[in-house]
Parts: C-alpha cells; sequence; structure tokens
C-alpha cells in the first residue's frame, strides 16, 4: 500500500449547512458560515501554500503565505484568517500575489537549513509552489548553530530548523491541552521553548502532537532520523488503552519507521499519547518468544518444538486430564488484549472442544461490574455514548478514573470542553491532576475516604430527591421501579450529613456537587477502575445509572454513563463470550433458544450451567479439581490479587499453557509456551470503551509464522472437535451471524466506512453512537435499590493505612510492552506515594526504600511524598512485576462479580533495610 497521506485543509471545518456562496478562481463555491477562504479553496480543489496553517488548530495567520486577492478588500489578507462571505469573489494568484508570496518564502529560507529531509519540510515544498529560484540573502545572523535538543528519547528538536511558525505551541494548547509550549523572545529572538529546559524534563507528555504539527524537520521523529522517510503505510489500531486510537503505521519498505494517528480515527481524530505513538518497539524487541517451547513440569527447562508438537503435546495432556479428573477439570481465560476474533475462538474452544463453559476473561479483574450494573439498569452492558459526546456536555461528573494517565487522548478531548466552559466535579481519594491542571480546576473535588463510593453516589441521589431536581417526566415516560427507589435513597440515612462520617466529604460539597450535575443541560459521568474494583462495584455502577435516570441525564449527545475501559478490547473481549455464564452478545448459556443456535451451527452440545470465574479456578485448582488452564495473553501472575495464591493455583496444575508475547510471570509456571502475536502482526478488530468496532490490520505476518486463531483452531481440531478458518474476516462473519448487535459488521464494511459503534443492525446499519434514545435496551429503564455496605477490609492497628491503586501515563498495566521500550525513561519503578504526615511518623523520607506490608503479603517499594493523597491513604502503580504491588492485595471481592477490589487494601508502610535499589535490573536493553 502507498503511503496514505491525509489532505489538509488549512483550517477546521465548521459545522452548519453550506449556504454562504462565492467564487473561487471563477469556481462556484458554497460553504457553511465561518469557513475559511483557505479551506473553502482547497475543498473547491484550489490549492493554497501555508505554513502556520493546518486543519487541527485554530487559524493563527502568522506566515503571510496564504495571502489572497478579494475584490472590494484593502491589501492581500490571510485566507487562513479570513472568513467567507456571501458574494466575495477571490483570487488566489496573480503577479501581486505571487511576488508577495515569494518574498515570505526567500526571507524563511534565509535561515534555513538547505539539508531538508526529503517530503519532511513544507518549506521547500512551498518554495516549489511559488516557483522561488534562488534566495539573495547571503550569509549573515542567523541560527544556523543553534543545538538540537535530543533529551527526548522519541523525538529531537532543532532549532536551526525552526520557522517559529507557532504550531507546535498550538497543537500542545488546543490539541493535547498541556501547555508545555511557548514561544520566548521577540522577533529576530524569537524561539521554541519546552518552558526554559529541555523536553525531556519539562512537562511535555510526548504525545507528538507538536511533532505532527510541525511543517519542518524542526520537529521529528528520531526513527525518522535514522531510517529516512517512509513510502508506504497501513491502517490500524493501536493495541493500549479502551480509547481505540487509529494510527497509520508508515514504513520504509518492511521497517516500521513510525505511528502517526489517524485524522479519520472516530476515536482520536488525529491525537495520541506516548503509548501508541511511540511506544511500538517491544513488538521486535529480543525478549519475544517466536517458537512454540514446551516442558514436562514447570522446573523442568524450556524445549524448542515444532508447531505439530506444541499442539499435539497440548491436546493430548488436554484429553487425558479430562478423562482422569471429568469433563470441568480444564478451562481458559481470554485475553482484552486480543482480538474479537481471536477471542471468539478461545470460547468456542471451550465450549466446543472443551465441553464446558469454564472461560473468563481479565474483564473480570476490571471491569466486570459495568456489565452487571448496566445490564441491570439500562439492558446493555455497554457505555452509552461516543467520545465526541463529551463536546456537548456542560456538567462532567468523573469518578474513579484518571484520564490524563489512562486514557490520555480522551482527556484531551475533556479538557478541550472544560476550557470553553464546561464544569468539572472530580470524586477521587486521590488529587488527579484534572483538579487542578493548567486553566482547568474542578468545581467540586470530593476527596473520599477508599472504598466509600456507594455513600456518595447515594447522597448525591438523596439531594436530587429530597431538593425537587428530579426529572420527573423523564422518569414516569421512560423508567419503573422509580417509587421504591425513591423512598429508599430519601432516607435520612443517604443523606450527605449523615454520610460524612463515612466518606470524609462534607455535606455540603455533596450537596453543592449534586445541584451542579442535576441542575445542568447536560451532565455526564465518566467513570473508570476506582468504581468496579471495589467490594460493591457492582452497586456503584447501578448507583451511577439510577442517577443519571432520575435526572435524565440518559439518551442524547452530552450525557450518559461511561465506562472508561482500561484495556484496549475488554468491551471486545465481554462482547464474545468470554463469561461463563454468556454466550456472545451477552445472552445468557441457560436460554434454549441462543443454546439451540450455536448448537446446530457448532455440532455439539452446549451446557446451560454456568462455568467457572477466575476465582473459582484458582480456588478449584489448589483444591485440586480443576486441573488444565488455557491462558491467552494475559499475565495473572502479576496482575491479578492476593499474589501468592494465585501461584499456588498455577503451580497446582497439570497444565498450563500459555499463549503471548514473552516468557511473562504466568508463563513461569506453565508447560506450553504458545508464542503470540503483535498487534503489527494481526488481522482483526477491537472495540473500544464507546463501542466503537475498529479494523486491525497486519503490517507484516505472523513473526511466530501463525495466526492466534489459527493456533486455537489446530488444538480444537487435534482434539476432535474440527475448527477451521480461512481468515480473520471468515471468523467476524460467523460473529455477525450470531451475535445480534454485530449483525452487519464484516470486514468489508469496516474497510469501507472506517469504523462502527454496535448495535450495527438492521435498524442502525452504520451503527449507535448514542445509546438508549428513545428507550432502553431492556424497554424501561430498572432503578435499583443501592444500600451502602462498609468493605470488609478496614485500616488496624497493625495495617493502620489505605493502600489504592492506578496507572501511571508512560506504563500500561503489567508493563509487559511498555517496559520493552524507551517509555522506562520516565518510569522505570513503581513508587509508593505517601502523604508527608504519614511518612513523618514512620521515619520515612522521600527517596528512602520502604516496605509495604498488608495481612496477605509485603513487597519493597520507594516512597515518594506526595500530598496527592489525603492522610492514611497511600498509592502505587502495578506497571512492574519486580515491585509486585499484588503481593499485597486481597481476595477480597465484588459481591456480584467477583470484582477484586483492588482499591482498599489495609496496609502498614515501614522503613526497608533491605538494598537501595528495587529498579528491574534483568529487563533488556530498550528498543
Amino acid at each position: 500500500m502507498s503511503l496514505l497521506q491525509e489532505f489538509d485543509y488549512g483550517t477546521p471545518a465548521r459545522p452548519g449547512e453550506a449556504t454562504v456562496n462565492l467564487t473561487i478562481d471563477g469556481v462556484a463555491v458554497a460553504v457553511p458560515p465561518g469557513t475559511s477562504v483557505m479551506r473553502a479553496a482547497r475543498e473547491a480543489g484550489v490549492d493554497i501554500p501555508s505554513l502556520c496553517a493546518t486543519d487541527s488548530l485554530e487559524a493563527f495567520g502568522s506566515c503571510r503565505l496564504c495571502i489572497v486577492e478579494i475584490d472590494g478588500a484593502k491589501g492581500a489578507p490571510a485566507s487562513c484568517t479570513t472568513p467567507c462571505g456571501e458574494g466575495m469573489v477571490v483570487r488566489t494568484r496573480s503577479e501581486k500575489v505571487d511576488r508577495l508570496r515569494q518574498g515570505v518564502v526567500e526571507l524563511y529560507l534565509s535561515d534555513h537549513p538547505a539539508d531538508c529531509m526529503d517530503g519532511a519540510c513544507e518549506l521547500h515544498a512551498a518554495a516549489d509552489t511559488v516557483g522561488l529560484v534562488h534566495v539573495r540573502y547571503g550569509p549573515g545572523h542567523d541560527h544556523q548553530d543553534a543545538e538540537i535538543d535530543a533529551s527526548n528519547p522519541y523525538f529531537q528538536f532543532d532549532p536551526k530548523s525552526c520557522i517559529v511558525c507557532s504550531r507546535c505551541v498550538r497543537a500542545c494548547d488546543e490539541v493535547q491541552g498541556t501547555l508545555a509550549l511557548t514561544i520566548e523572545g521577540r522577533g529576530f529572538e524569537s524561539v521554541v521553548s519546552a518552558g526554559g529546559t529541555d523536553f525531556l524534563d519539562s512537562e511535555c507528555v510526548s504525545c507528538g502532537a507538536c511533532v505532527q504539527a510541525c511543517p519542518t524537520t524542526a520537529l521529528q521523529e528520531k526513527s525518522v532520523v535514522e531510517l529516512g522517510m517512509p513510502t508506504r503505510a497501513v491502517e490500524t489500531t493501536c493495541a493500549y488503552c479502551g480509547v481505540g486510537c487509529s494510527f497509520r503505521a508508515e514504513l520504509r519498505g518492511d521497517t516500521l519507521v513510525r505511528m502517526v494517528p489517524s485524522k479519520n480515527g472516530g476515536a482520536n481524530e488525529g491525537h495520541s499519547c506516548v503509548k501508541g505513538r511511540f511506544a511500538y518497539g517491544y513488538a521486535s524487541h529480543p525478549d519475544r518468544v517466536l517458537e512454540p517451547m514446551i516442558r514436562d513440569s514447570f522446573t523442568d527447562p524450556w524445549r524448542t518444538v515444532s508447531w505439530d508438537e506444541a499442539i499435539s503435546f497440548t491436546a493430548n495432556r488436554l484429553r487425558d486430564i479430562q478423562s482422569r479428573y471429568g469433563q470441568n477439570s480444564i478451562g481458559a481465560i481470554t485475553s482484552s488484549r486480543c482480538t474479537n476474533e481471536e477471542v471468539y475462538v478461545v470460547q468456542k474452544m471451550v465450549r466446543a472442544a472443551f465441553g464446558n463453559n469454564n472461560v473468563d476473561t481479565c474483564a473480570r479483574v476490571c471491569h466486570s461490574p459495568t456489565g452487571y450494573g448496566l445490564k441491570q439498569t439500562f439492558g446493555e452492558s455497554a457505555g452509552t455514548q461516543d467520545f465526541r459526546s463529551v463536546a456537548d456536555a456542560d456538567v462532567i461528573l468523573v469518578i474513579g478514573a484518571n484520564p490524563t494517565d489512562a486514557h490520555p487522548v480522551f482527556a484531551s478531548r475533556m479538557k478541550r470542553r472544560l476550557r470553553q466552559g464546561a464544569k468539572l466535579l472530580v470524586v477521587d481519594p486521590r488529587h488527579i491532576d484534572l483538579v487542578r491542571t493548567p486553566h482547568i480546576q474542578a468545581e467540586h473535588h470530593l476527596q473520599l475516604a477508599p472504598g466509600t463510593n456507594v455513600a456518595i453516589i447515594n447522597a448525591m441521589a438523596h439531594v436530587v430527591v429530597t431538593e425537587g431536581l428530579v426529572d420527573r417526566d423523564f422518569v414516569a415516560a421512560r423508567c419503573e421501579g422509580f417509587e421504591d427507589w425513591e423512598s429508599f435513597i430519601a432516607d435520612e440515612s443517604n443523606s450527605p450529613e449523615a454520610l460524612e462520617p463515612v466518606t470524609g466529604v462534607p455535606a455540603a460539597e455533596v450537596r453543592a456537587a449534586a445541584r451542579l450535575y442535576a441542575t445542568a443541560p447536560n451532565a455526564a459521568i465518566y467513570y473508570g477502575l476506582g468504581v468496579t474494583e471495589h467490594s460493591q462495584g457492582s452497586t456503584m455502577v447501578m448507583g451511577m445509572a439510577n442517577l443519571a435516570m432520575a435526572t435524565g441525564n440518559i439518551g442524547r449527545s452530552g450525557v450518559g454513563v461511561n465506562p472508561l475501559r482500561g484495556q484496549n478490547n475488554v468491551q471486545g473481549s465481554c462482547d464474545m463470550g468470554s463469561f461463563p455464564h454468556e454466550l456472545p452478545g451477552y445472552r445468557h448459556v441457560s436460554r434454549d433458544d441462543v443454546r439451540g443456535f450455536y448448537e446446530k451451527l457448532w455440532g455439539v452440545p452446549i451446557l446451560p450451567e454456568p462455568g467457572l470465574r477466575i476465582p473459582n479456578m484458582f480456588d478449584s485448582a489448589v483444591d485440586g479439581s480443576f486441573r488444565a488452564l488455557f491462558v491467552q495473553g494475559e499475565d495473572v501472575a502479576q496482575s491479578d490479587p492476593n499474589t501468592q495464591h494465585v501461584h499456588a493455583a498455577l503451580s497446582s496444575l497439570d497444565l498450563l499453557v500459555v499463549q503471548d508475547l514473552f516468557v511473562n510471570e504466568t508463563a513461569k509456571f506453565a508447560h506450553v509456551l504458545l508464542p503470540g502475536t503483535s498487534f503489527l502482526e494481526k488481522d482483526g478488530t477491537f472495540t473500544n470503551a464507546e463501542r466503537r468496532i475498529n479494523r486491525v490490520r497486519p503490517i507484516m505476518a505472523p513473526r511466530t509464522g501463525k495466526h492466534e486463531w489459527e493456533i486455537v483452531g489446530d488444538i480444537a481440531k487435534a482434539m476432535g472437535y474440527p475448527m477451521h478458518y480461512d481468515s480473520a474476516a471468515q471468523i467476524m462473519d460467523e460473529i455477525a451471524l450470531t451475535t445480534p448487535t454485530f449483525a452487519n459488521v464484516s470486514f468489508d464494511l469496516l474497510d469501507r466506512v472506517g469504523s462502527v459503534q454496535w448495535p450495527c443492525d438492521d435498524q442502525h446499519p452504520l451503527g449507535t453512537p448514542v445509546m438508549h434514545v428513545e428507550e432502553f435496551t431492556r424497554g424501561k429503564g430498572a432503578f435499583q435499590s443501592t444500600a451502602y455496605v462498609p468493605t470488609k477490609e478496614r485500616s488496624t492497628r497493625k495495617y493502620p493505612l489505605i493502600l489504592t491503586t492506578g496507572r501511571i501515563l508512560s506504563q500500561y498495566n503489567v508493563g509487559a510492552q511498555t517496559r520493552r521500550t524507551a517509555n522506562v525513561t520516565w518510569h522505570p519503578e513503581d513508587v509508593l506515594e505517601i502523604h508527608p504526615h504519614d511518612a513523618e511518623v514512620r521515619g520515612i523520607h522521600d527517596g528512602d526504600l520502604v516496605t509495604l506490608a498488608s495481612r496477605v503479603g509485603e513487597t519493597k517499594l520507594r516512597a515518594v511524598l506526595s500530598e496527592r493523597m489525603p492522610v492514611g491513604v497511600c498509592y502505587t502503580t502495578f506497571h512492574h512485576p519486580v515491585s509486585g504491588a499484588n503481593v499485597v492485595t486481597t481476595e477480597n471481592s465484588d459481591w456480584a462479580t467477583n470484582c477484586p477490589e483492588y482499591k482498599v487494601t489495609a496496609v502498614q508502610v515501614a522503613l526497608a533495610t533491605a538494598p537501595a535499589s528495587t529498579v528491574d535490573t534483568a529487563e533488556p536493553a530498550v528498543v
């Protein structure tokens, strides 16, 4: 495929109908009001040269290269800053205009290197466009001795090539919202500055927006400098968080040169973060396992074998274990990092080849309460809006989420809306960046005690009900169960005053926040794992749904209840039937009609009883009844709670099969390691947090020689069940045939329209951006009583602090990918954030090595003194196996789904006496 050049219209599009009529170079043009002359011209096929203009940024008008002549107007105005007017007559070329443009370009080139990289410098391209043959100005005072800033591991800044057009500064402002860059000095002394320091030490978050906006080679990827400009591109989807950004993987020959965010990406619209933009080097890391390996015991050394031997070994052992211990003695865990197609075939293998329902997904330990809670209230196990919807929100309620770190591209959307005037409410024990960041400050930060989410949401709902803020017309028309819920929530025990001693949040703050949410024209809820990873995670999801229904904030743009999914395909892995009680499309295995459909298609009976959840699998492995496990792309030994118990379970298995890129912590207990494929080799689809189904296209053949879905099919066949597909497209066709919400989805459709949001059926052939518009999926929205039940995990004299966990921008999940990239520059180790007061009473100073201990285990981390948490609460991440944060997390879990209570663990922190470094020095060099 040739290099996919995205056309730049110079200035952003304006909404509305094309009601303004004008003539450009004799061509009649009609555009919406507010459209610039430059954009109108380019839409009409008339090119106007420019340097400071790009359609991802508002017009700036600094370069003066885009001048035109307009009948009746004085001088030669800049086309980027001039709006089209009715009857306007524009000439983009004339002797005067050409002469002025040549003068502009000549001045720029007089202080610009002549050896800019071909195809990467818009200034040299502009010189060709305006017909500039040579520069008359000789050597003089210039910037050509300026030093390159190569501090950032992924890109460099070369001031010699900078034309001070401000595109990078504006991109950091308008696109990313970090405002890390500025123009310092005046006139000839004007320079781009990263806050007076180098890029690495600045506030820059390495999203790449500045690099993408730069019209010259002043800001350039180091990979391009090293490898040269790419010559072809493939559109694909990022494999990190649940935002699901679209990218152009740009190659030179067969070598990946860079990842460039796609302007046509429905989720990201041309933006990116440091992970998706730059952290793809793990795919070619020397740690990659490229050939199958087996061993009889996990204490034996690995033996590299052929695919045939690995598949035969696996199938024979699985059959043998079932013959000795019964049909239900084996099972599988699917991955939220694999494609829909890869996940679908694993759950099919379990049900058709294993003959049971013992399949679960890593979503069990993150967002299973989302599925349960939204299914009970709305009837659909998914978020309600598309990401664009946030642009219409007047009040944004962020609960238990840290978007700037975990979902940074969506966070940039949110920050743009907040800077336009939307109000922000933050509910979080920690002082996340959104509470106060450049040009943004939350109206209210409800800094609640960990584990009291339900108390806070009930208190807010109590205010809505008792102060007459219910949207009774919406409730009467579209909901049921309101009277019982109203009686429950109006009880004084749910008042902010009664719950203040529980939550630690002043009642006045809760009341003010509730009023602001309830009285907004449009109020939206966005939440993350700080909601779901609790003993009352499902209750809290239902509580948020209750609040949205009571205030009528469902069914239109700018509102809704929106989970921010942690991994790239959490939504998809759930959609595909990965839970032990549900077939694809969230249909219960007890339903005769659903089982009958699959039984006819697959040719085997399907059990009507749910299988084992992940915690049940581990418990049963320890007690000896569960004997074999297939783990697809998940590192449960690092990511799941109570690590000692997980290790005991894995070491008890007669057969552990791991399908992954690396020998991870789980693979250390495995008998079979089947090499997986990176997203650069996958062919399939991911489904993001807004239900958007995106194509994942391979830029290279699988380095392992087999697709992951192909391997699973081979195992099923070797076990006696014929399961063969010719392509991933064929698997999607089966998904569409069997799953109502995917009814019209195919690779052909996605290749044609880009992406769709399920449900994509006959009524909505191109998808459904906003759910529950006229009625809920279940018909009437169902209010649910949400009694607050305190967690069993309490601080004690022995364990007086509460630990909560989360993520950081530069790392991802268990770090298997990002730790094998230069992202370790920013986060080489997990650290423990502890309040200065808590540190002082323990004799702990900033940077000290400390022991973090709970009732189930202990680990060591570096202490960082921080007031981001209240006194009594500490915080860490879980990206590095050497620190193993889940050594201390407990077996407590959500009452409905068994989602672990990662966010509340009673701990003690003390000075450690172990060696001074906890950095994982065993990691290979980054690439």
